[in-house]
């Protein structure tokens, strides 16, 4: 009977395996709990980084560095984790909206090699009122060496993206004034914190229960254009133009 059962939830398993990439969805729940639960919050426009380790099953036929495939597999839970911290993902939902990735370029500088440790910086570049530009970088633990560096276009439906992230950055100096008191506070008794995720927090800004300060003028600026941007944006427009004229 315990061989029977032991063989059902193995071929329950290896049918999982093969139907999905039950891997890449066990990280990514793990991901989200993580940052929504366990992470600090950050500011829209702060750099999230998380840390990844390149194992066997991320290289390629060579078998000496990572698959140019993981590094945007990499890239999705790194996103993930800035989206949860930042509460960007909820914000566009609770505005009626959606988010797809629109469009990725991505630069390879150096191999990442097996059983090596990495990080990934991710940070808002730049918005208009449709999309969201993200720049992920793959940096060395050792050295700082940027190995890869990728643009991605979010494309939100929907709703406004300047809404989206004027709610943010109120919620960002809502923020920083909480996180200032509790530095404040650091020298008397410690208070608990009673706000456990950046979902929690950004419900008690848009429910005015945290109050603010005057806008902090660098916390509220709209990134320049980067010009690498700009000309990727002018590329994608060249080649949408070319793809409609063959239909």
């Amino acid at each position: 009977m315990l061989c029977t059962a032991l063989g059902i939830v193995l071929g329950l398993l290896v049918a999982l395996y093969g139907l999905f990439e039950l891997h890449y969805f066990l990280r990514m729940c793990l991901c989200v709990v993580t940052a929504r639960y366990l992470k600090k919050r950050m500011h829209i426009l702060d750099t999230g980084t998380v840390v990844g380790l390149c194992l066997t099953n991320d290289i390629d036929t060579l078998l000496y560095h990572m698959n140019n495939a993981r590094y945007l597999r990499e890239i999705d839970f790194a996103r993930v984790d800035f989206y949860e911290r930042t509460a960007l993902y909820r914000t566009i939902r609770s505005k009626g909206g959606s988010v797809v990735q629109g469009a990725t370029t991505i630069r390879y500088r150096r191999f990442i090699r097996p059983f090596t440790r990495f990080t990934i910086s991710s940070r808002i570049v730049y918005w208009d009122n449709q999309s969201i530009f993200m720049e992920h970088r793959f940096l060395g633990v050792a050295d700082g060496f940027i190995h890869c560096i990728a643009l991605c276009r979010q494309r939100v439906m929907q709703c406004s993206v300047e809404d989206v992230m004027a709610t943010l950055l109120k919620s960002g100096i809502s923020l920083q004034q909480q996180q200032q008191q509790q530095q404040q506070g650091t020298a008397g008794k410690k208070q608990p914190s009673t706000m456990t995720s950046s979902t929690e927090f950004l419900e008690k800004v848009e429910t005015g229960a945290v109050g603010g300060t005057i806008p902090d003028t660098a916390s509220l600026a709209k990134p320049d254009l980067p010009p690498e941007v700009a000309k990727w944006l002018e590329w994608n427009d060249i080649s949408s133009a070319s793809l409609r004229s063959e239909c």
